[in-house]
């Protein structure tokens, strides 16, 4: 088995300090500290710099920003690809926008299509139209945020749009935190694939309760990690051979529907 053929990724579940990026920063430098050079692909969760706020006109950073240049230092640092969302403006526009950045440097980008209305976000960013496939240590990886996980046809894994792993980032409330575990379950179901997604603790400055429950599922729809409500930091090693012995022998994707897909 080639090196390649494993992927190391970590979940980062956390609580975060409302709209404070420095302190947020700060906790997050302490934490991964450890994981220099023992991991491949380090996952934050959605704005994961100030929280889920819809304060998007005083907290917006350019992509030179306070944020940004964080994350271009810890994935130098631990010789990782690190990843989450931040709030960036952009040709007058904000943008939750999914970061990934490689350890030389490269970036890599998904803006949020789906903006949750229900908490006014819709209101205060700007939907991207467009997903993208991050090609990294020979893994395909898919980007989304939160309630994207709501929309199938979106994540659909299609010849136009393979991939092996769906990495999810959320700042998903523990109210509805059951919808938050079955649909990603049912993503690594139906599109055969791993699916890694990392939501937050805590509570927020809106009094939101999020309980975490960050799940990594492999592609049969098996839960790989203990689920837990509070602070962890975990990594596991996600396997590509497994991956394909699985769609080769169970191929699905040979009698799927034809559809084109307008955003």
């Amino acid at each position: 088995m080639e090196a390649e053929d494993n992927l190391k990724i970590s979940l980062i579940q956390s609580n975060l300090f409302w709209e404070d990026k420095r302190t947020n920063l700060t906790q997050f430098t302490n934490r991964l500290a450890d994981l220099a050079h023992q991991t491949d692909i380090i996952i934050l969760p959605e704005m994961f710099a100030t929280g889920f706020t819809m304060n998007s006109s005083k907290l917006a950073e350019n992509m030179d920003g306070i944020t940004v240049t964080w994350m271009k230092e810890i994935a130098f640092y631990t010789n990782a690809a690190v990843c989450g969302t931040a709030i960036i403006s952009e040709n007058n526009n904000f943008y939750n926008r999914f970061v990934f950045i490689e350890p030389n440097g490269k970036i890599q980008f998904y803006n949020k299509a789906h903006l949750f209305r229900m908490g006014d976000e819709n209101k205060n960013f700007t939907a991207g139209n467009e997903r993208i496939v991050i090609e990294y240590k020979g893994w395909k990886i898919a980007p989304f945020v939160c309630y994207d996980l709501r929309f199938p046809v979106w994540l659909k894994r299609t010849p136009n749009f393979d991939y092996d792993l769906i990495i999810n980032v959320a700042s998903w409330p523990e109210k509805r935190i059951l919808h938050w575990q079955v649909l990603n379950q049912a993503r690594a179901i139906e599109n055969q694939c791993y699916v890694a997604a990392v939501n937050r603790v805590g509570e927020d400055g809106n009094q939101h309760i999020y309980n975490g429950q960050s799940v990594l599922y492999n592609p049969q729809g098996k839960l790989l990690n203990e689920l837990t409500h509070e602070e962890y930091e975990s990594t596991f090693t996600i396997q590509l051979p497994e991956l394909k012995t699985y769609r080769k022998a169970f191929p699905v994707w040979m009698d799927d529907d034809n559809f084109s897909l307008k955003k």
